[in-house]
């Protein structure tokens, strides 16, 4: 197997021997594997939060020329310190054939690996957000004294010994210029090839480009106003622009905007590469259709009747219907406390089984005491060679070695409590199922694989036990109709409730609007408080 190395640090608190570290790990991971290693990809001083990695995006790139099969991490919030982005190239990866391994975090290859591989996801991101709120309350109170709080530096302004804001007399003219010009009627093309022409460069040294133009007439920095997110000073820093000029500029500028270009979204299909069809086995993929006064529907499809490939008759399915279920019945899982619990104890169960390493360290560990112990009863009863003395030393260089290693092995792989598998689980209770990266998250933490029949449909959770068969006509029944969605029993409505509506009688455990001209629900059944007493943790 050909597999590559992904290493990252994010900021100057860590250094190369972070990198050094993470190559060690990783590489002595795939010796002790039977891996081969093709190349590194390192990226220096970046963030998993970001997308602008410029490695781990050739990474991704390289990983359709179909050369390696895997990518070692040292951990995965090396890899993404976001579910979302984590999901969204480990998605892009495997459909490459490329999969993400963790050199120190060992994670089963079955639907239970997931759950874990989740929390320990979940652990990283929420590090991470606990750690940009120590970073915000810290450049909060930058922002207080207007201080300087990193990111890119304006054109015409220089940081002072004290961070704070001043003119710089080489480039603020130029900015002051730039404002007078286009405010006479010069175009954004002509403002960039007089600045270029005269030396003025960004930051990095580059020429100035359209966007730079567009970003400076509209920075209102320039005429003094300081903000750092709902922090804003008016005052707070030397303006180089006067406040009417910067007006008419941004009148001008309204005038000739044009009108962004209208891209069709990509429909996103939640259960691909889940969905699987109950008579042949296949894939069932997103299809749409126009109908003949012009409305897209959607649907999931059978692949073997897509392209003809066998006598499989498995009917379409409306795309929004069958979602909405999928995501119904996963809430259900989310809102049963057993479930969590089962989840919870399946999670610390593997968790223990899959910690490998350190047991077999504290194993050797043992036999080298045992050695050394042998040994010096050996040289007490006058048994002194120089053989003995020789492995004497051998045995006590493997001790030192392993005693490291144990140490960094319980360094590197903290044991996560079950309060905060159980923390992190009951978080899924306050999703709001109406986005749909939410409804996503749920679906590719829980559900393993969906069989669909005309009749009923098996969901596979990613726990033990966790298969649930569900009767399609049963659901149909409790469809109603001239509703805003096929499945709105089940479905969070899509939009507010208007104003007007009032009026409202519990029936049945929900909540409906009463009136003629709209009928919705108002309360998801699993929010219905007659259905479930949920006793979430707090936030």
């Amino acid at each position: 197997m050909k597999a590559v190395i992904y290493a990252r640090y994010s900021s100057d608190s860590q250094r190369e021997e972070s990198i050094d570290g993470q190559i060690r790990e990783c590489t002595a991971f795939a010796e002790k594997n039977g891996i081969t290693i093709l190349r590194h990809y390192i990226d220096r001083a970046y963030s998993a939060k970001t997308d602008n990695r410029p490695d781990f995006q050739e990474m991704i790139k390289d990983s359709s020329k179909k050369l390696f099969d895997m990518v070692i991490v040292w951990k995965l919030d090396r890899f993404a310190r976001n579910r979302y982005d984590s999901a969204r190239y480990k998605a892009q990866l495997k459909r490459n054939g490329v999969k993400v391994v963790s050199a120190t975090e060992v994670i089963s290859e079955g639907a239970e690996g997931i759950i874990l591989e989740s929390v320990l996801e979940g652990y990283a991101e929420y590090y991470s957000a606990d750690l940009s709120e120590k970073v915000i309350r810290g450049r909060t109170e930058n922002a207080l004294k207007c201080k300087f709080n990193g990111g890119t530096l304006p054109i015409g302004y220089v940081i002072d010994e004290e961070q704070h804001f001043q003119v710089d007399p080489l480039t603020a003219p130029f900015v002051l210029d730039v404002f007078k010009k286009y405010d006479k009627g010069a175009t954004m093309k002509e403002l960039r090839d007089w600045l270029n022409e005269n030396g003025i460069r960004n930051k990095l040294g580059k020429p100035l480009n359209f966007n730079s133009i567009q970003h400076m007439l509209g920075n209102r920095r320039y005429i003094g106003e300081y903000k750092y997110r709902d922090i804003v000073v008016p005052d707070g820093i030397p303006a180089i622009v006067p406040l009417e000029l910067f007006d008419r500029v941004q009148e001008k500028l309204a005038q000739n905007k044009k009108a962004p270009a209208r891209h069709k979204a990509e429909d996103d299909y939640l259960l691909t590469t889940k969905l699987f069809c109950g008579y042949c086995g296949a894939y069932l993929c997103g299809e749409s259709g126009k109908s003949r006064n012009g409305t897209i529907h959607h649907y999931y499809k059978c692949v073997s009747v897509k392209k003809k490939r066998t006598d499989c008759k498995k009917k379409p399915v409306r795309k929004q219907w069958l979602e909405d279920l999928v995501v119904n019945e996963v809430m259900k899982v989310v809102m049963d406390d057993q479930a969590i619990e089962a989840i919870v104890s399946m999670v610390m169960d593997l968790q223990d089984r899959e910690n490998t390493n350190l047991p077999l360290y504290e194993q050797q560990l043992q036999e080298a005491q045992r050695g050394i112990d042998n040994l010096l009863n050996a040289i007490q009863r006058g048994i002194l060679t120089k053989s003995t003395k020789t492995r004497l030393e051998e045995l006590e260089a493997t001790k030192e070695d392993l005693e490291i290693k144990i140490a960094n092995e319980k360094i590197a792989k903290p044991r996560i409590s079950p309060e905060f598998v159980t923390f992190w689980l009951h978080k899924f209770r306050k999703l709001d199922v109406r986005q749909q990266s939410h409804r996503k998250m749920l679906i590719d933490a829980f559900v393993n694989a969906i069989y669909l029949y005309d009749d009923k449909m098996v969901i596979t959770f990613n726990y033990k036990d966790g298969t649930r068969t569900i009767a399609l006509d049963d659901v149909k029944k409790a469809v109603k109709k001239n509703t805003g969605s096929d499945l709105d029993c089940f479905a969070a409505p899509k939009n507010r409730l208007p104003s007007r509506a009032v009026c409202f009688l519990i029936r049945g455990g929900t909540r409906k609007a009463v009136k003629k001209t709209c009928r919705w629900h108002v309360f998801r059944p699993w929010e219905s408080p007659f259905r479930f007493q949920a006793h979430p943790v707090g936030m």
